[in-house]
């Protein structure tokens, strides 16, 4: 990076993880972040200055008011926030910017218009951000054990209901997604968690991977808990997925069980430094291929094994690197999910996800949560 090139962002770090990960500051409304020949510099209204300089990992925090005025005063009629951020720039002899892939076409068309250079940086904007060091494994594993500990207080229902006419009874009333995500939900947030969109669908529902579920949960039929809460102190995510089926399962959905957890299995054992994730994913395809597992498109609708095998996960839920057919290497220090899954309409949905930090010569599993299909 050039002496006179500044890294520039301007989210709100509630909403915007490459801010909240190089400054250490939870705001959610937007602020300015630069970086300039290695200081980090803050500027934020008024409201936040005395707790940004309290709480933010940077070495400076100014007043964004207070440039304002100094924008005024180098002739600006009715400063607003970039002239605010011009005047800093321009005080630090700053010509050049380096901003993240996502940062706003209006504002970055506003600042050429001011005589600065943007240059944009692809995804992952800070490359550190994909190595976990061992602070953030433990912040993983934290939510991860209140995620592990909620589904098994939202399993209560299932375990100790009763099947009648299909469905599950527990205390009288049919269980229902709705419940069972109230319960999970509930816990989470008494233990600091925050959980969003948590899936707990069952019977046809599990087809479809991304569907949260909604209304009675189906006895003898399979069903999908899949929770990825954010901690609201720390902010890393915990993601896992558990496949049950409450009843006597039929032996095609014991065996496409057992099948899935072996195709998690091999790929556990393909992931390790310096080797691309598309080894992992092409080693569960091609066991499921192998076992008679169809996916594709049939009568209109998706089957078989139609997502990726894994994602890195850390302050998004989301976020590189992928373990899918790309070309993604993995390196040591990642954190990764693999959750290999099958989808049949008529028959059922199953899918599986540990989370695993990638070693030297393989994974070291974060999840401990067990693996029980059939819930009598």
């Amino acid at each position: 990076m050039a002496s006179d090139e500044a890294t520039l962002m301007i989210a709100g770090s509630e909403t915007d993880s490459d801010m909240l990960y190089d400054t250490g500051f939870l705001a959610p409304d937007p602020f300015i972040y630069v970086k300039i020949r290695g200081r980090k510099i803050l500027m934020l209204s008024d409201l936040e200055i005395d707790r940004a300089k309290a709480q933010a990992k940077v070495h400076t925090v100014q007043s964004l008011s207070q440039y304002m005025e100094k924008a005024k005063s180098n002739g600006t009629r009715n400063p607003g926030t970039l002239d605010a951020l011009e005047a800093l720039l321009k005080e630090r002899k700053v010509k050049k910017l380096l901003v993240p892939a996502h940062f706003g076409v209006a504002t970055a068309d506003r600042l050429r218009k001011k005589g600065f250079r943007i240059r944009v940086k692809p995804d992952p904007f800070h490359d550190s951000r994909i190595l976990k060091t061992e602070d953030e494994i433990k912040k993983i594993i934290q939510s991860l054990r209140h995620t592990e500990a909620a589904i098994k207080k939202g399993l209560v229902p299932i375990r100790e209901g009763k099947i009648r006419k299909g469905y599950i009874y527990h205390q009288g009333r049919r269980v229902t997604s709705e419940q069972i995500k109230n319960i999970i939900n509930t816990d989470l947030m008494q233990n600091g968690l925050i959980g969003a969109h948590t899936i707990i669908s069952s019977g046809e529902q599990c087809c479809e991977p991304h569907d949260e579920g909604h209304g009675p949960i189906r006895a003898n039929a399979t069903i999908i808990f899949d929770v990825f809460p954010r901690s609201h102190k720390t902010m890393y995510y915990a993601d896992i997925t558990r496949s049950f089926f409450k009843g006597v399962a039929p032996a095609h959905l014991k065996k496409m069980y057992k099948d899935i957890r072996h195709g998690q299995d091999l790929a556990m054992a393909e992931i390790r430094h310096n080797r691309k994730g598309s080894i992992a994913d092409k080693a569960i395809r091609d066991f499921f291929e192998a076992e008679g597992y169809f996916t594709g498109l049939r009568d209109g609708r998706m089957h078989g094994f139609f997502h990726g095998t894994g994602h890195g996960l850390g302050l998004d839920v989301h976020e590189a690197p992928r373990v899918s057919r790309s070309d993604d290497v993995l390196r040591a220090g990642m954190v990764v999910t693999v959750e290999p899954g099958l989808y049949y309409p008529g028959l059922g949905g199953i899918r599986l996800e540990d989370l695993v930090v990638v070693t030297r010569t393989g994974v070291r599993n974060l999840t401990k949560f067990p693996k029980v299909f059939e819930i009598p």
